[in-house]
C-alpha cells in the first residue's frame, strides 16, 4: 500500500514553497513566535497538502475534510509563494533618497504600490472578469474502431454549473446559448449542477433543459449534489425535463444509423476500486463512452473498455500558474489528470474546466468554458 505521492515534481514544488515561506517570513521581520508559528502552520499545510496527492492517504479521511485540507494547503501554496515575491521585489527595488529629485521619487514610490497592490488586481480581475468569460473550447478526440459514419459526431459537454450566488441563471443563460449556437449531436452535463443545497437547482435545471441537440440531453451527478443530498431529486426532475441522468446505468443512442454507448457514474470517491461492476455496461462492437464527474477514474475506465471519457471536478485548477513548467493548482493536489485531452493506450479522457467555481469565486489562469467534443475516427 503506497501512502506516499510518487511524483517527484510534487516533492520540488513543496519544497519551494516552504522555502519561499522560510524567506518571505524573514522579511517580515516579525517577532520570534509570530514568525514560528507562520513557519509551522504553512508548513504543515504545504505538507499535509503534499499528503493529499496519495490516492491512499486521501482515501483516509472523510471526503468533505479532505477538500477543505486541499483548499487550505493550496492557499498556504500561494501564499508562500506570493509573499515571497512580493518580498523579494520590494527589496530589490529601489528607494527614494533625500538627494533624488521630486519626479524620481513619484516614480519610485508609484513602482513600489504597484508591487504591493498587484495581488489584489489579479485577484479582482478574476473575480470581475474571467471568472464569467466563457470560451468554446474545441476538441478533436480519436477513438479507435469509430466507424466512418460517426466520424465528426459532435458533443458539448457543459460542468460543473455551480449555479450559486457566484454564477447567476443571467450568466449561465449565456453559457447554454453558447452550447445551442455549437449544434451539436448531442448534449453532456458531467455533475454540480450547484454548489450546497441552498442553491437553486430547479433554476439550473431548467437551463438545461433549453439544450437542443438532436440526441437530447444526457449526464452524470457530481460531488455536490451528493454533499445536498439531491442525487435523486436531480435525477427526477431532470427527467421531468427531458434529461437523462444516467446512475450506474447505460444508454445505447444511434447517431447516422450507427450505435454507441454511454454510461453515467455516481460521483466516485477516491479508492482503489474505482467504476465497480461497470464493466457489464461495455458492449462489444460499439464505441463505449464514460460520463465520470471524477477525472481520476480514467485508468480504472481504460482498462474496463470504455473508449473515451468525459469528466469535470477540477475547473482546470480555478487558479492555476506555472513554476518549474509544472502547472500548479489544488487539483493537482488529487488527480493527474486536471485539464485537457490525455490517452492511455486507445482510450482517451477529456477534463473540461466547466463554468463555475467553489471555494474562491475567482478563475486565474483557468477560463471557465463549454466544451465541443468531436469524434475522430483512426
Amino acid at each position: 500500500m503506497r501512502i506516499f505521492p510518487n511524483r517527484w515534481s510534487d516533492y520540488a514544488v513543496v519544497f519551494l514553497a516552504i522555502s519561499a515561506l522560510v524567506y518571505a517570513v524573514r522579511r517580515l521581520h516579525a517577532s520570534k513566535w509570530t514568525s514560528r508559528l507562520l513557519l509551522a502552520a504553512g508548513s504543515g499545510m504545504l505538507l499535509v497538502g503534499l499528503m493529499l496527492r496519495s490516492l491512499t492517504f486521501a482515501a483516509m479521511l472523510p471526503v468533505r475534510l479532505a477538500e477543505m485540507l486541499r483548499m487550505t494547503s493550496f492557499l498556504a501554496l500561494v501564499g508562500a509563494l506570493g509573499g515571497a515575491a512580493v518580498a523579494f521585489i520590494w527589496r530589490i527595488l529601489p528607494r527614494p533618497k533625500p538627494d533624488h529629485s521630486p519626479e524620481r521619487r513619484r516614480v519610485l514610490l508609484a513602482a513600489r504600490a504597484a508591487i504591493l497592490t498587484s495581488p489584489v488586481v489579479a485577484t479582482g480581475y478574476g473575480v470581475f472578469i474571467q471568472r464569467d468569460n466563457f470560451k468554446m473550447r474545441e476538441v478533436n478526440v480519436p477513438i479507435k474502431g469509430l466507424s466512418k459514419e460517426l466520424d465528426g459526431l459532435r458533443l458539448v459537454q457543459l460542468s460543473d454549473i455551480h449555479l450559486s450566488p457566484f454564477l447567476s441563471e443571467r450568466e449561465f443563460a449565456r453559457a447554454i446559448d453558447m452550447a445551442n449556437e455549437a449544434r451539436a449531436d448531442l448534449a453532456v452535463v458531467t455533475g454540480d449542477l450547484i454548489t450546497s443545497s441552498k442553491d437553486p437547482v430547479d433554476a439550473c435545471i431548467q437551463q438545461l433543459a433549453r439544450l437542443k441537440a438532436p440526441g437530447g440531453v444526457i449526464g452524470c451527478l457530481g460531488n455536490h449534489e451528493v454533499y445536498a443530498k439531491r442525487e435523486e431529486y436531480v435525477q427526477f426532475r431532470g427527467a421531468r425535463h427531458g434529461i437523462r441522468i444516467l446512475r450506474d446505468q447505460s444508454e445505447i443512442l444511434t447517431f447516422r444509423g450507427q450505435p454507441l454507448c454511454f454510461t453515467g457514474v455516481d460521483y466516485q470517491y477516491m479508492s482503489s476500486d474505482y467504476l465497480a461492476g461497470t464493466e457489464r455496461h461495455v458492449r462489444p462492437g460499439m464505441p463505449n463512452i464514460l460520463l465520470s464527474h471524477n477525472p481520476d477514474v480514467f485508468r480504472a475506465a481504460a482498462a474496463k473498455g470504455f473508449d473515451f471519457t468525459l469528466s469535470g471536478h477540477t475547473h482546470g485548477g480555478q487558479i492555476t500558474f506555472e513554476i518549474l513548467h509544472q502547472n500548479v493548482s489544488i487539483a493537482r493536489f488529487y488527480t493527474p489528470y486536471v485539464y485537457g485531452l490525455y490517452r492511455e493506450g486507445d482510450a482517451s479522457i477529456y477534463v473540461t474546466r466547466g463554468i463555475g467555481t467553489v471555494g474562491v469565486p475567482a478563475r486565474l489562469g483557468a477560463p471557465p468554458e463549454v466544451a465541443l467534443i468531436r469524434l475522430c475516427a483512426i
